[in-house]
């Protein structure tokens, strides 16, 4: 009997997928479905017709076309996302569109109006590689589309991509003259790494988005204390807060394996919260659940998702012992928004923020007045303004801070954050003994707060300790590479090697600093200084202009008495004012 012959053709395959598309379902089921539908009826149908190529196949969330010129396909790639980001120009973010493209060349197998075969799959692989709004192509497809189209590419290395044989080189497109490929991929850590990313207010009330953001807080809180788990800080995971995301493209900005993302629903004196895992060099959801239950349930539901990421992350976690110490929490939910409104006014280290934050403080206190995170925060409101310059009761903000951090610590013995701020607050009152006792235990306690290490490098440059507080320093920043705070370590980088006498380095982290943080005049008593002691005079004079501007009646006394460094460092600093005519 004759064997069945099987039907073969070379042939170009064009994959396309919606970034998001899960997310935006949720979201929006209905209001989804109908945007996509439009789409692919107006944008994507007509061009792929345009270009003599034929839609195959399509699923919720993207589609395959089969052209008969690999340039046909490409073209038609490249008119597809210059149309998608025409039709998203104006567009709110819950209704923008994103794709991914991938484009292969080779050999399929026809049945009838499908095809398969590892074209197929491996033009699909390449869209899941590719940035939102971006074009992957396959090494085949670049030696055939080379010199033929006004286009520039990208070599992104070659890649192993799941149940492709051989590793395939990657090529970017480049639309419109912009280069495609990001900053380069973090390396992962020795350990299991986590970012746990905003979670989405689906409340019908915006004000509530403040909700969210703490409950998300508070799982990175929960997750930090497992000492096996690296856990991204807040502060980076939130630069992609309202954005589109790729996942893929998180896990190599941020170095972590896994990412949670969920949303939350609050009405009335009930909430839902719904959380999903995702393993981020594949794409693959490991693990999702929601959680119903009522606001005085809040903070079990919130170790609820942390125990079940736990668990999905590492199975074998189940059965050993979870070293997680219970901070103390405030009966009020009231007192805890006032503290969640409060939270990112504290650490912008602005002076006028910094006294919002300190009225919202108050009013937690008011309502719950043994609130340990309420009172610390407050204590570091007091700590900013006497080593900032911000009061001329520097003595008296020291003590305050001191009594509040002292008072929360008492409350709470075991909880990372609070003995962190008191270390912080016996740093600016110079008792650097015990602020580095209770900075050790804050860091063995959460081995994964930023902000901690961040502290403790402060303290070893006050202590005269520049290389380790350096080593500090950018441990914080590892933690949090994208934190909108980042610009504290790169001050605490240039006074360490102030101290060292290397002026230039210190010019160039304050500068760095600077640009992060133009408004961060307190700095300029360091940075005009390294610009005297540089030989850097002109440059001095500016930045001493600035300092002057940002504090009128500013005098030497008035410096020596804020900086908690060693006094020879003080010396020079003061040296390099006076060298400018700042009054003693």
């Amino acid at each position: 009997m004759a064997e069945e012959r099987i039907q073969r053709r070379l042939a170009a395959i064009l994959a396309t997928d919606v970034v998001g598309y899960s997310r935006m379902m949720g979201a929006d089921e209905e209001g989804t479905y109908s945007r996509l539908k439009a789409r692919q009826k107006t944008l994507l149908d007509p061009i792929v017709t345009a270009h003599r190529g034929r839609i195959f196949k399509t699923s919720g969330d993207g589609m395959l076309a089969e052209f008969g010129s690999v340039v046909d396909a490409l073209r038609c790639a490249v008119a597809i996302q210059h149309s998608m980001r025409t039709h998203n120009e104006g567009a709110p973010g819950d209704e923008r569109i994103d794709l991914r493209i991938g484009v292969n060349v080779g050999d399929i197998i026809v049945d009838g109006d499908d095809i398969y075969g590892d074209a197929v799959n491996l033009a699909a692989r390449l869209e899941a590689l590719a940035a939102p709004g971006g074009i992957f192509i396959s090494d085949d497809v670049y030696r055939q589309v080379r010199g033929k189209l006004d286009v520039a590419f990208d070599d992104q290395a070659e890649h192993t991509l799941k149940n492709i044989a051989h590793p395939v080189r990657v090529y970017g497109v480049r639309l419109d003259g912009q280069a495609s490929p990001g900053p380069p991929a973090l390396p992962l850590p020795d350990k299991p790494s986590i970012a746990v990313l905003p979670f989405e207010n689906l409340s019908e009330d915006p004000g509530q988005e403040y909700f969210a953001d703490g409950m998300v807080e508070e799982i990175i809180t929960a997750l930090s204390r497992m000492r096996w788990l690296f856990v991204i800080a807040r502060n980076s995971s939130f630069v992609y807060k309202r954005r589109t995301v790729d996942i893929k493209q998180v896990g190599r900005e941020l170095g972590v394996r896994y990412a949670l993302e969920g949303s939350v629903r609050r009405a009335g004196d009930k909430v839902r919260i719904a959380g999903q895992l995702i393993d981020t060099a594949t794409g693959n959801h490991i693990w999702a659940q929601r959680y119903d239950g009522a606001l005085s349930d809040v903070f079990d539901l919130q170790d609820r998702i942390a125990e079940s990421v736990v668990g999905a992350i590492q199975p074998s976690i189940l059965t050993a012992e979870m070293e997680r110490s219970a901070r103390k929490r405030p009966e009020s939910l009231v007192a805890y928004d006032y503290v969640l409104r409060a939270l990112p006014l504290v650490w912008s280290l602005d002076r006028r923020q910094n006294e919002d934050a300190q009225h919202l403080l108050e009013r937690a206190l008011s309502i719950e007045p043994t609130y340990p995170l309420a009172l610390s925060l407050a204590a570091w409101c007091h700590a900013q303004r006497a080593v900032y310059n911000w009061t001329e009761a520097l003595d008296e903000e020291r003590q305050i801070a001191l009594r509040l951090a002292q008072k929360a610590a008492a409350i709470s013995r075991d909880d990372a954050m609070v003995l962190a701020i008191l270390g912080a607050a016996h740093t600016v009152s110079r008792d650097f003994r015990i602020a580095g006792e209770h900075l050790e235990r804050a860091v063995s306690l959460d081995p994964n707060s930023a902000w901690a290490w961040n502290r403790s490098g402060w303290l070893n440059v006050h202590r005269g300790r520049p290389d380790l507080a350096m080593e500090q320093f950018q441990k914080a920043i590892r933690l949090s590479p994208f934190d909108p705070a980042g610009f504290v370590c790169s001050f605490g980088i240039a006074d360490a090697h102030f101290y060292k006498g290397d002026y230039d380095e210190a010019i160039e982290w304050s500068l760095k600093g600077m640009s992060q943080q133009p408004e961060a005049a307190w700095h300029l008593r360091v940075l005009v200084p390294a610009l005297v002691h540089a030989g850097r005079l002109a440059e001095a004079e500016d930045a001493f202009a600035k300092l002057t501007a940002h504090y009128p009646g500013l005098t030497i006394a008035k410096v020596r008495g804020a900086l908690p460094f060693a006094t020879e460092m003080v010396d020079r600093i003061a040296d390099g004012l006076r060298r400018l005519g700042l009054a003693e």
